[in-house]
């Protein structure tokens, strides 16, 4: 009779592990709602001036804050959609050139630094959203694009040569064995990315992008620390929150038995 008890020991212990670590992924949002109530506490006790009361304001901020997700969104979406299927092509193809080719062209971006190639891109082409668009993407598509390419290229020779014994088509064994087995460092590489995004995005305010930039260069031109400190933070508390993102989608997203 005691070894149905102590069987289920193991599997009750198994059970309980999953709490401290769910309560543990609600570590990071608490933290960031606790430093945005510090930051709002900290603002609430300073005697603005008109410049300050014009540009800390909740108004204002939803406004940059609503620009600065946005502005994510849509370079994350484009930096998954050109990255993702030209790592897939590049290691299909199994070509060293390609391969030298694609992955100085995404180091390149990156080699750059962000202001510079925000200022060459908009003096190039011109101002607007849509150059900040193009340079935030440039500069995101490496981490996807090399992730991509690891993972397909890492999976077991073996696994894939067993697919291929049971008949089945290239691209079959691409969408069936490769593609799922490399889900976990593609989505390493899409977090990468979403972080890059979202603390280079500020940038985007040096050439009319919008985003939470516009508030902190306010800040740091006008010499008003006030305004400097909580878009900051803002732009901080984002990047944080994009990474707990990307780390819940690691998790949840992560085929079974991975």
């Amino acid at each position: 009779m005691t070894a149905p008890v102590k069987a289920a020991r193991p599997a009750m212990a198994a059970r309980g592990t999953g709490r401290p670590r769910r309560a543990g992924l609600l570590t990071r949002p608490a933290l960031i709602v606790a430093g945005l109530l510090v930051l709002w506490l900290w603002t609430r006790g300073q005697s603005l001036d008109s410049i300050e009361a014009r540009n800390v304001n909740g108004e204002v901020i939803g406004s940059q804050v609503l620009e600065h997700v946005e502005l994510t969104l849509i370079c994350t979406a484009l930096t998954i959609a050109i990255a993702i299927p030209l790592g897939i092509a590049v290691s299909l193809s199994r070509s060293r050139a390609g391969r030298l080719v694609v992955l100085s062209l995404g180091n390149l971006g990156q080699a750059v630094p962000s202001v510079g190639l925000i200022v060459l891109l908009a003096l190039v082409i011109s101002i607007g959203v849509g150059t900040a668009v193009i340079a935030l993407v440039a500069y995101a598509v490496l981490p996807v694009l090399r992730n991509t390419m690891v993972g397909i290229e890492g999976v077991d020779p073996v696994l894939t040569e067993a697919a291929r014994g049971m008949g089945l088509s290239r691209l079959a064994v691409l969408f069936t064995v490769e593609l799922p087995l490399a889900v976990p460092v593609i989505l390493a590489g899409v977090r990468t990315a979403l972080v890059l995004t979202v603390a280079s995005a500020p940038l985007a305010a040096l050439i009319d992008g919008g985003g939470l930039g516009e508030g902190l260069f306010t800040g740091l031109t006008l010499n008003r620390p006030v305004i400097s400190v909580t878009f900051g933070v803002l732009v901080a508390a984002l990047a944080l929150f994009a990474d707990w993102l990307g780390l819940l989608a690691e998790m949840f997203l992560r085929p079974k038995g991975i």
